[in-house]
């Protein structure tokens, strides 16, 4: 499951916007907003690793953010 909250601090802590994270990625903006406020649980695995590379995330916080079992 992925940690919604820790997506979103990271993608703040890198100046970026929802938007401007899904130009980078090349996904959709609608895409994006759908997939993150759907818990993440529609995320592709190469959806994941452009996401943690466009955000500079080392393998912890890969694993915090796409892998956690954290529940709201």
């Amino acid at each position: 499951m992925v940690n919604i909250n820790k997506l979103k601090g990271k993608i703040v802590e890198n100046d970026l916007t929802i938007e401007k994270l899904a130009d980078e990625v090349g996904i959709d903006r609608s895409t994006l907003y759908r997939k993150i406020n759907n818990k993440g649980e529609s995320f592709t695995i190469k959806e994941a690793d452009l996401i943690a590379k466009a955000l500079n995330l080392t393998a912890a916080e890969v694993n915090a953010v796409f892998f956690s079992q954290f529940v709201a």
